[in-house]
């Protein structure tokens, strides 16, 4: 097994000297939106000081580049004609849209025209855009999953790593990340997940380790290679590092996630009377409603103890084992579907390609004996969600 490196500086420094990115004029830590979009909690320390991969990018990642891996264009952050006059094949661009807070997810510190330091933060996964400029390029779509980022691939580019490093990243793909890997050294990336319409849910995570601000947390330390602290005796995870720059900024950025409304689905793109049809099967022979209550559609909160999550064992639901076993609980919760037309592939290992491939699995799990036209109306009422 390769040494681990990615976010290991999290685990085992206690006493780094804390890096702040550039930040946009006007944003402040109080500011939720701020802390989402561009705040990096210090995790400099992980990309630049160990990583470095802040050398990679002034010499060798052009805009071309960048989009290549998934990274997003946030074109309202730009001068007008940026674009049309740059050359999109040339790292020194890409250290431009850096000065301009452009790209969405990465805080880059410029002097002059040499970038200095480079984060991450919480935007990098769970922002895309619009592509009203073209395919990348466009406005912020906040708490959307960034289903094309190569999180992997972007990490592989660190000069640090040995070629046995790089190769168990490159293997993850776009849209998959494994949270857990730098903590017991399996491979086994799950989808990112959506930010949005999280009010009301609970346990947001797939197996319901802790609500919202603790999945934060974990992320922001233990991943990201923030300057904080976690603790979870659950998982074996003892973090200190002072000044604590994540906690206090928690409250704001939970504040921030709620209000991120599930975008409704495209006019058109499923059909009304089919889905119809669906609803009636979601609620009757197809059971889904069991475990998918409206009007979150989970049941992680249905127990008896709301401070307790209601999960289920892996056998129970036909789901893949491991990464539930790599958990603080050891079981997943019911997804709380929203937004299902926005976010294929579908369960959290991405085993179901789409929504077609998800009442499949539970027909044949479940044994429900749905028809093929009863499958298809499941779907459209899938899509309306």
């Amino acid at each position: 097994m390769a040494v681990l490196f990615i976010m290991a500086l999290a685990l085992t420094i206690s006493n780094a000297r804390p890096t702040s990115g550039a930040k946009p004029s006007g944003g402040h830590s109080t500011d939720g939106q701020f802390i989402f979009r561009f705040d990096t909690f210090g995790d400099e320390q992980l990309w630049t000081d160990t990583l470095r991969l802040h050398e990679v990018i002034r010499s060798s990642v052009s805009p071309v580049a960048a989009l290549g891996v998934g990274l997003k264009v946030d074109s309202a952050a730009l001068p007008p004609d940026f674009l049309a006059t740059r050359d999109l094949n040339d790292p020194a661009t890409t250290v431009e849209l850096l000065k301009h807070n452009a790209v969405v997810g990465l805080v880059g510190k410029v002097e002059g025209n040499q970038l200095k330091s480079i984060g991450i933060t919480c935007a990098l996964c769970h922002s895309t855009v619009d592509d009203s400029v073209t395919t990348g390029i466009g406005n912020r779509l906040d708490g959307w999953p960034n289903l094309d980022l190569n999180p992997g691939a972007i990490i592989a580019l660190s000069p640090v790593l040995t070629t046995e490093q790089k190769a168990i990243y490159n293997s993850w793909g776009p849209g998959k990340y494994d949270p857990r890997f730098n903590v017991d050294g399996l491979n086994l990336p799950v989808v990112i997940p959506p930010a949005f319409g999280l009010q009301g849910v609970g346990f947001e995570t797939f197996t319901g380790d802790g609500p919202i601000s603790y999945w934060n947390n974990y992320v922001a330390v233990v991943e990201m290679g923030g300057h904080g602290s976690f603790f979870d005796p659950r998982i074996g995870i003892s973090i200190t590092q002072e000044p604590d720059l994540v906690t206090p900024k928690l409250p704001a950025l939970l504040r921030y996630q709620l209000s991120l409304s599930t975008p409704p689905p495209p006019s058109g793109s499923f059909d009304r009377l089919a889905a119809k049809r669906g609803a009636a099967l979601f609620k009757g022979k197809a059971r889904c409603v069991t475990c998918h209550v409206p009007p979150t559609f989970t049941d992680v909160l249905s127990g008896p103890d709301p401070t307790v999550p209601f999960l289920h064992d892996p056998s129970a639901v036909g789901t893949e084992p491991v990464y539930a076993s790599r958990s603080a609980t050891k079981r997943y919760r019911a997804t709380p579907l929203r937004a299902l037309w926005q976010h294929a592939p579908y369960f959290h290992d991405g085993s179901a390609i789409d929504l077609f491939a998800v009442v499949d699995h539970y027909d044949r799990f479940f044994g429900l004996g749905l028809k093929a036209k009863q499958k298809a109306d499941l779907v459209e009422f899938l899509k309306s969600i």
